[in-house]
């Protein structure tokens, strides 16, 4: 299942690629002497490459997409070709009125459909809840946005809004911290980062204000950024819970290991283990004291190369001895 999974991943991977450069190449041939000749055929080219290249897309992900899906979909590609054409082709589309009017059906028929759903959904939930802005920004965002644009809301708030709150540590689990031997390093790190960002500015300011203030806004968003995670060490300590282990670090790492399968836990670890490539280190910047061996291999997705499964994780706590002797009373596993 597991072959399979990754053979589905890398198939809807290649097909975005290739997606990408249909989309890319027929932008650059919209833009070529033949295009502003036939400008009214070069924009009905754009318009159809556009739909069918996020068209196949959808139906790599899904087999059956729903109807609102193909919808959705279709007007994605009116509303791109319409922001990729030149001036002179959207000129072109402005003369074919049959044109106009099929898009503005369209994409008005979509736009009106989401709000119709986003109105329900906010009688329903009143925005209370964390899913009730997920499933409203779900009906105007693709799934991947909408959880990007959550993370960073949620990073951006804890850096900026929450202070001194108590630890993320649910009613009956236990929380082991991590963060008084790794966060000193953390923020020697933002004090150093602080320090080169100002002088990188500095010196980019006698270059160019524009890169200059490019750079200022970079390096704002990265120093909260970096306070969010220093402040998310204390908040999200390592778990045990009652049916496993919860293994944080920060808003980074978030893994769940059910106790049955836990093969053996490791003090103080040997470098070998530590470094080895099916050993996941959740100890970020610091070393780490402790290593679970799991009974079997967890697989992880991977990033820009195939990565081998996961049978060990390593990590750190301030204060490991009561950690293993809990451990070790909840799964009877020996070191």
């Amino acid at each position: 299942m597991a072959v399979i999974a990754g053979r589905d991943r890398g198939r809807i991977l290649h097909g975005g690629v290739l997606q990408l450069l249909a989309i890319a190449a027929m932008a650059l041939a919209v833009r070529t002497d033949w295009a502003f000749a036939f400008p009214r055929i070069a924009s009905l080219l754009l318009l159809w490459v556009t739909a069918d290249a996020l068209t196949l897309g959808l139906l790599a992900h899904c087999r059956r997409p729903a109807p609102r899906q193909v919808l959705a979909t279709v007007a994605g590609g009116m509303t791109l070709a319409w922001t990729l054409s030149p001036p002179a082709l959207r000129d072109a589309m402005l003369t074919m009125p049959w044109f106009c009017a099929m898009m503005l059906v369209v994409v008005g028929t979509h736009a009106g459909l989401r709000c119709w759903r986003a109105g329900m959904i906010v009688r329903r939930t009143g925005l209370r809840r964390a899913d009730g802005w997920h499933a409203l920004l779900g009906e105007f965002l693709p799934p991947p946005a909408v959880r990007l644009m959550l993370a960073e809301a949620r990073l951006v708030h804890l850096a900026l809004f929450r202070w001194n709150g108590p630890a993320d540590i649910p009613p009956g689990a236990c929380g082991f911290a991590y963060h008084r031997h790794l966060q000193p390093m953390m923020i020697a790190l933002l004090v150093l980062s602080l320090i080169e960002a100002g002088v990188t500015h500095l010196l980019v300011a006698h270059w160019s204000r524009t890169a200059a203030l490019i750079l200022f806004v970079v390096s704002d968003v990265s120093v909260v950024y970096l306070i969010g995670l220093i402040k998310s060490l204390r908040l999200r300590p390592v778990l045990l819970t009652a049916d496993g282990v919860r293994i944080r670090a920060g808003l980074m790492i978030d893994r769940f290991i059910p106790y049955d399968r836990i093969a053996a836990i490791e003090h103080q670890p040997d470098s070998a283990t530590i470094k080895a490539a099916d050993t996941q280190n959740a100890a970020l910047i610091a070393w780490p004291n402790l290593v679970l061996r799991l009974t079997e291999p967890m697989p992880r997705p991977p990033l820009l190369r195939r990565r081998p499964p996961i049978v060990a994780i390593a990590f750190r706590l301030d204060d490991p001895d009561e950690f293993v002797q809990m451990l070790r009373w909840r799964t009877g596993v020996g070191t």
